[in-house]
């Protein structure tokens, strides 16, 4: 089935929040990362800009930067909208209201943009389709996030987390996933059977993060191959 970016909900989170949402310390930082389903996200221009090295990947970097640009536009209104109407589901601390959520969004997009549309030969965003297997050697990177992409669209079925996730762990030793949730703010339907699965072969941990802007979305999944 093709991609089509007409079905793409573009929403991007800062490097501050990445920083949060995975527990990042300061030697995490300076690892080889490989970011899996990034969309617009500024973390790897601001990581770019630090000197840092992040490899993103997702099936919306085929598409041209105007094209983003204008995907986004057309479904910012619409997302903002949904989050004032379910306004009680978020945790309005460190975001104080849904036009400050717009404005920190628009500008992590804003500046994914401007990065993408210069990013030479596409370097750093690579378009690529989870499960499908990537073209990178076995442990080619260092640590691996998955943002808001994995275990949130439980709607995928198992088969596809538990490949995507395998994938992963092949081009890294370690895979850190947030949230711990599904896009109606529970429990993945499959959790319990994918955390026996993957316990087979890594060593699978829950840790608790500094951030939380969904109700009950503390948490990350945190998966390494075992020695």
């Amino acid at each position: 089935m093709a991609f089509e970016l007409n079905s793409v909900v573009p929403w991007g989170r800062t490097f501050t929040e990445y920083q949060q949402m995975f527990n990042l310390s300061a030697g995490d930082v300076i690892k080889k990362i490989v970011s899996i389903g990034d969309g617009p996200a500024s973390f790897n221009a601001e990581m770019h800009a630090m000197g840092k090295q992040v490899t993103s990947i997702d099936p919306l970097y085929q598409f041209s930067t105007d094209d983003i640009r204008k995907r986004i536009d057309e479904t910012c209104v619409e997302v903002i909208a949904q989050v004032r109407a379910n306004a009680d589901k978020f945790v309005w601390n460190n975001i104080k209201d849904v036009e400050e959520l717009q404005e920190i969004r628009m500008t992590a997009m804003n500046h994914f943009l401007r990065d993408f549309d210069q990013d030479c030969f596409r370097q750093r965003y690579i378009k690529h389709a989870m499960p499908a297997k990537t073209s990178f050697a076995d442990n080619a990177f260092e640590l691996g996030l998955s943002s808001h992409f994995l275990l949130l669209y439980d709607n995928l079925g198992l088969k596809f987390h538990t490949e995507a996730i395998r994938e992963i762990m092949r081009i890294c030793p370690e895979l850190r996933i947030f949230p711990i949730l599904n896009l109606n703010a529970g429990a993945p339907v499959f959790f319990d059977e994918l955390l026996d699965v993957l316990g087979r072969d890594f060593n699978i941990d829950i840790q608790k993060v500094n951030y939380e802007f969904q109700k009950g979305g503390n948490q990350m999944l945190v998966i390494k191959n075992k020695i």
